[in-house]
């Protein structure tokens, strides 16, 4: 069975097995300890997952038992919590969502007061406390207090709004296609797009939180949305994963493209009137660096994980950032990735450049980029990447950043691979100017991988 994950990504692990509602109102009590002794506040949100509601329950019970009064927010996206943690003061919030991962994982997402997710650091204490118990029942059993807020789809819109030119999209009347994979973004997501004046083509729109496809938002995953496009003659198709803080998009003509066009784009559309530095993950596109060089600026590298690109954007200075894998981090919405800021800015590159979206990605750069994923016990992953090291230590050119996992940047390439901060699995992800040469990236270190077993 997959072990219970506990990284700079939250907690990841399989409802009922690794992940129970013991463990969530440990986690709870742990947070909640975190946080001190002083009065708190915690809100607390969930995605539509059929386990989400026994899990903030008894996450929620583990806050309260700590003496931390909880503002349950319902079901809501991971931008959304976390713009409502900030708007409300709270002294921290908790997302139940395992994000892309598919049932029967959840997870546990915490958040700073700022609503940016806590940083490595405060990762590791978490675990800490939670390992050794680090934490005391409020005494005579006078447990925290618990109330409601139902604001957080129309703040969220609002917020996203603030940023974009909502009467000049709605002017151009697009038709839009969404798959929202009975996710939590299934009704916030229809309300800004309502606002932006938009005709909506909405599949997979109901709360259940059994995800009608594999919930990772990749072109190969999204054959329904690429039908309802051609179906419907949308100018766009945007589909989102079960939290929506990751978006992917399918051009005018049903092609759903890479992931890696969503920050690119989205970039692009900020870079165009604001010039300022762009942080990004390891394993982001070097399209990111085209549309950085064309504006002028500079990119920053972070390790995966976004808590480590925004503490990046904080330390550097930046005014955007993400990672390629369609999250978009718009600091004057939030410090999480977040669909509903990439829905709304390429929207506006519609608007302003009157381009189709295959005209907008044809412009971002022509690099190819292949991913893959293979089991693999975390505590394997050091042994591969020190036999990865010196397979490629004699290749002319050869640059390589071990800050997370190992990347290695060739004069007309790059590979790189990790251990998954959410999954018992390894990631290998290489880039080159022609599918060719990335398979054979691909396949030379998969084969490194499979030497000695998984």
């Amino acid at each position: 069975m997959p072990e219970l994950i506990v990284s700079v990504s939250g907690v990841r692990g399989i409802f009922d097995k690794t992940l129970t509602p013991q463990v969530a109102w440990e986690f709870g009590c742990a947070f909640g300890a975190m946080l001190g002794t002083r009065k708190r506040t915690v809100a607390v949100g969930r995605d539509t997952r059929p386990s989400g509601a026994a899990l903030r329950k008894a996450v929620t019970d583990g806050l309260k038992a700590c003496g931390a009064d909880v503002i349950d927010l319902g079901v809501v996206t991971t931008p959304g919590a976390a713009l409502m943690t900030k708007a409300l003061g709270a002294d921290g919030g908790v997302v139940i969502t395992a994000s892309h991962n598919p049932l029967p994982y959840n997870g546990l997402k915490f958040l700073q007061p700022s609503g940016i997710a806590v940083t490595a650091v405060m990762a590791d204490k978490l675990k800490t406390i939670w390992d050794e118990k680090q934490f005391a029942l409020a005494p005579g059993g006078a447990g925290g207090a618990e109330s409601q807020n139902t604001d957080t789809h129309a703040t969220h819109v609002e917020a996203v709004c603030a940023i974009c030119d909502p009467a000049a999209i709605a002017a151009k009347k697009f038709t839009v296609a969404l798959d929202s994979i009975n996710g939590a973004g299934y009704i916030v997501t229809p309300m800004l797009l309502k606002r932006l004046g938009c005709r909506l083509i909405h599949i997979n729109a109901e709360p259940t939180g059994v995800f009608a496809h594999v919930p990772e938002p990749v072109p190969a995953n999204l054959d329904q949305l690429s039908q309802a496009v051609t179906e419907s003659g949308a100018d766009v198709g945007f589909a989102q994963d079960p939290d929506a803080d990751r978006l992917v998009v399918a051009d005018e003509t049903g092609k759903v493209i890479s992931e890696e066009y969503t920050l690119a784009l989205a970039a692009q559309q900020v870079l165009r009137d604001n010039k300022g530095k762009v942080a990004v993950n390891l394993s982001t596109s070097r399209m990111i660096d085209d549309v950085a060089a064309a504006a002028g600026v500079e990119v920053v590298r972070a390790p995966t994980g976004e808590a480590n690109v925004v503490e990046a954007m904080q330390r550097t200075g930046c005014i955007f950032g993400g990672e390629g894998g369609g999250g978009v981090i718009d600091p004057r919405v939030g410090g999480v990735r977040d669909a509903l800021v990439g829905i709304a800015l390429i929207l506006q590159a519609l608007t302003d450049t009157d381009q189709t979206i295959s005209q907008l990605a044809a412009g971002v750069g022509s690099w190819c980029m292949i991913k893959t994923k293979l089991p693999y016990q975390r505590r394997a992953v050091a042994q591969l990447i020190k036999r990865t090291r010196e397979a490629f230590e004699s290749r002319q050119g050869a640059k390589f950043n071990d800050t997370d996992g190992l990347r290695i940047d060739l004069p007309h390439s790059w590979v790189s691979l990790r251990g998954s901060n959410t999954e018992p699995i390894i990631r290998i992800i290489a880039e080159a100017s022609d599918h060719a040469a990335a398979e054979a990236l691909i396949n030379e270190v998969a084969a490194i991988a499979e030497e000695k077993g998984a």
